[in-house]
């Protein structure tokens, strides 16, 4: 279990981070159109994993924007923007703010991800949310990059995951 804040309050989550190295855990996903979408969807291309509270937060919806202009010239790679909001919240969001470059994925139905990858918050004011983090696979699945924000209302290290795909 790791430690981190919501606005100087105490949150555990559920487990540990993938570790570098490590193959990411499988996973099951709701996209915005209710499809389901799977890691092996994604086999072959790099992926970024930006993964947060709710879109309907300030530095959650910073957090989508900031990826999407600046995974604009990358190449094989997919932003993955994941809550367990609904995905007719997230499409919303995407439509309203005209995002393309980022996929909106939901843990809502099944809610294994946030287990899965150790991310999932057992108390505090946000409990059964996702915690924030960013994790970076490469083409194989593989974890190249990994930061759970300590504070969640502070905005990820955008550069220090970006720069693992340079």
């Amino acid at each position: 279990m790791s430690q981190i804040t919501f606005k100087g309050e105490q949150v555990t989550t559920y487990g540990d981070l993938p570790a570098k190295d490590e193959r990411a855990p499988y996973f099951e996903l709701v996209k915005t159109d209710l499809s389901t979408a799977t890691l092996n969807d994604f086999k072959g291309k790099r992926v970024i994993m930006n993964i947060f509270p709710s879109i309907d937060t300030g530095v959650c919806a910073t957090s989508v924007r900031s990826f999407n202009e600046r995974a604009t010239d990358l190449k094989n790679t997919a932003v993955l923007c994941i809550s367990r909001d609904l995905p007719f919240a997230q499409k919303r969001f995407v439509d309203d703010e005209g995002l393309e470059n980022v996929i909106n994925l939901s843990d809502f139905k099944e809610r294994n991800f946030g287990k899965d990858y150790g991310l999932e918050m057992i108390d505090g004011p946000l409990e059964g949310l996702l915690s924030r983090v960013v994790i970076v696979l490469d083409e194989n699945g593989n974890v190249i990059h990994s930061q759970q924000v300590q504070d969640i209302a502070e905005e990820p290290d955008y550069l220090a995951a970006l720069k693992t795909l340079l």
